[in-house]
């Protein structure tokens, strides 16, 4: 096993990466034997890349929170949010669609906003701040809507049903496109950029950061911002997808957002994160989400599998860190 992780093109790769892929097709085989072929065909994959659009940008942001040795629980429910309180101003408040994708955005800022300058700036733990957010973003949502669900605009509609396209066009899945660019860019920031570095190093030894004369405030509430935008852009891809949004609802792509996450690569304590690693593990919990839909098993499964995979991917990690130490 050395010899491999020591081979020139697997280091270059990454071992962890080449696992997930094999990991990847291994689960798309199984699930296709398991169901006569009948998992075979472009409807499915489509399905699953539509699970897979909202749940990546979720993943890519909450990457960078984590990064730093933070968490935030907030960004299923503010997701929600940001797609209910946008889709109502556009539905019963005549509100021009590209302002209320706007409005999307700008939610998502504004919780990013909320929770970088508590965590960073008020020293909250990430934890206890992410968890107000969370509760925040349900309540703030219900009353906005009434507690009514937000229907966004079809694809026939011709005036403002265009912003569908950004998911899929006449089958082309155009997300996945979008979805590949926006975590080139954010593998751009976190590896080749001042913001990222600084980002990582605040995860590995924040107060050595600190004492080098860094404004580390500053560089960790910018990750809290960079979520808050990703999460702003997740709920427009998922009106994009399902169109009908609920106010309550949001708490389980917590858990699967983390578990991409995790499961690429990124440390829960910190300082290390792998954004096509996170891209690849957010395939891997769409793949088995469409799949346990497929085999006709209760989703509460697919709760259950998620959980051991969040388990299994933190010890695997701690066991790395202490033979590395």
């Amino acid at each position: 096993m050395e010899a491999i992780k020591q081979n020139p093109l697997v280091k270059k790769v990454g071992f962890n990466r080449i696992v997930l892929c094999i990991v990847l097709i291994l689960m798309y085989a199984l699930f296709c034997a398991l169901t006569g072929g009948n998992f075979v065909g472009s409807s499915r994959i489509l399905s699953a890349l539509n699970y897979a659009y909202f749940l990546g940008f979720l993943s890519l942001g909450v990457t960078f929170v984590i990064a730093t040795g933070g968490i935030d629980f907030s960004i299923g429910p503010v997701m929600f949010c940001c797609a209910l309180i946008a889709g109502f101003s556009l539905v019963t408040y005549g509100v021009p669609l590209p302002a209320a994708l706007l409005i999307s955005l700008v939610i998502g800022i504004g919780f990013g906003i909320f929770n970088g300058y508590l965590v960073a700036y008020w020293s909250v733990p990430s934890f206890i701040t992410s968890m107000a957010s969370m509760n925040i973003a349900k309540g703030l949502a219900s009353v906005f809507t009434r507690t009514q669900s937000v229907n966004w605009p079809q694809a026939n509609d011709t005036a403002n049903g265009w912003y569908r396209y950004l998911v899929r066009y006449n089958d082309i899945p155009v997300g996945l496109i979008i979805l590949i660019v926006v975590a080139v860019i954010c593998a751009v920031i976190l590896n080749k950029t001042k913001m990222g570095r600084y980002i990582l190093c605040l995860g590995s030894n924040k107060e050595a950061v600190r004492l080098s004369g860094v404004n580390v405030k500053k560089w960790e509430m910018m990750a809290y911002i960079l979520c808050g935008l990703l999460v702003g852009i997740s709920a427009i891809f998922y009106v994009g997808a399902y169109t009908t949004v609920q106010p309550g609802y949001g708490d389980q792509y917590n858990n699967e957002a983390i578990a991409g996450c995790v499961m690429g690569g990124t440390s829960m304590a910190g300082g290390l994160a792998s954004i096509s690693g996170t891209i690849i593990g957010v395939f891997i919990i769409s793949l088995l989400q469409e799949g346990i839909l497929a085999l006709g098993i209760n989703k509460n499964y697919q709760l259950i599998i998620t959980g051991i995979i969040v388990i299994v991917a933190v010890f695997s990690d701690v066991v790395a860190r202490r033979r590395k130490n």
